[in-house]
């Protein structure tokens, strides 16, 4: 599982406390290596992250299992169909013996925070994540109250095949920095599930929480990106992969307009260059290549490409698209 590769070329504490916490998670959660990596960079940026698998395939247990490598706050939202905006936000409540409205502050105050099965709820209570992640604060009562540094979301969700789902709405999914798809383990990882846990007495979450990972350590990694250069040239291959989705016939893709509904935004753009400085990071480098904005374009782009009901009638999804896409646009 060698995600972080050491190198004198990257700040060693902060490099160390990345490390440290990728280890933590894999204590408890066996393979999904490109999952991990993804929470990593996410950490590291500070973009929310959305999780798709099937039930049982441990998606709730890599988010906690981040949460306990990190000596910050966390809190769950378990989204039903029942839960309100209030119950996310905070509600002010009115108390009689002093005559005065309270506000008492909802889960989402916390520095990372967990919504679990996020497409369970309607659309009304999923917007109430929208100023919370594009604004880092809430309106409460019309108070905004700011919440703490560094947020993030981790969302869940099952793929909206399954009953009881409602899809997010484009504005909800494109806050989202990445979208990580959660297969079945190997063959192998399955064994070790076995050996690791079915066989095994669960040990206390306090001996696993071994990685100081404070606020102000994951602040400080955050701000050795900047020392991650992007050449001019990487930075013209991420505005023409943007671009060949919304001038395709310009890169040789002209069925994309029969295949897409609409092209990416410029927040595609930002979130590619910045999960590409994150991931040449974590691999030791103070320099981005092409290969990291390739690694990084499907988790980056899925969610943001819309299909037609011709590709969904051809059986094309997000993912192809995204491959065709990655070919057809030459790299420096």
């Amino acid at each position: 599982m060698p995600i972080l590769h050491a190198d004198s070329r990257i700040e060693v504490a902060g490099h160390r406390l990345l490390q440290g916490v990728a280890s933590s998670v894999h204590r408890r959660v066996v393979g999904q290596d490109a999952t991990v990596e993804g929470l990593l960079i996410a950490l590291l940026t500070g973009g929310h992250m959305l999780l798709e698998g099937l039930p049982g395939l441990a998606k709730t247990l890599l988010v906690r299992s981040l949460a306990d490598a990190l000596n910050t706050t966390f809190r769950r939202i378990q989204f039903t169909p029942d839960l309100l905006p209030g119950d996310i936000v905070g509600t002010p409540i009115y108390h009689q013996g002093s005559g005065e409205f309270r506000v008492y502050k909802g889960p989402i105050f916390a520095n990372i925070v967990l919504a679990d099965e996020v497409n369970r709820a309607p659309p009304k209570v999923q917007s109430a994540l929208l100023e919370a992640m594009e604004e880092e604060q809430v309106t409460i009562d019309g108070t905004t109250y700011p919440l703490p540094d560094p947020f993030l979301v981790l969302a869940t969700q099952n793929p909206i095949e399954q009953q009881g789902t409602y899809p997010l709405a484009e504005a909800q999914l494109d806050r989202f920095m990445m979208k990580l798809r959660i297969g079945y383990p190997s063959r192998g990882e399955e064994g070790e599930i076995i050996r690791r846990v079915a066989l095994t007495e669960a040990s206390g979450r306090d001996e696993e929480r071994a990685v100081p990972a404070t606020a102000a350590a994951i602040l400080e990694a955050r701000t050795k990106l900047h020392d991650v250069h992007v050449h001019k040239r990487i930075q013209d291959y991420i505005v023409d992969l943007v671009f060949a989705t919304r001038e395709p016939a310009s890169a040789g893709l002209a069925d994309f307009e029969e295949l897409m509904e609409f092209g990416i935004s410029p927040r595609a753009t930002i979130f590619l260059t910045r999960a590409s400085r994150a991931l040449a990071m974590l691999r030791g480098r103070v320099f981005v290549l092409p290969d990291d904005v390739k690694a990084v374009a499907p988790a980056v782009l899925r969610h943001r490409i819309r299909t037609t009901y011709e590709a969904d009638a051809r059986g094309i999804d997000a993912d192809d698209l995204v491959v065709r896409l990655l070919r057809a646009v030459p790299a420096p």
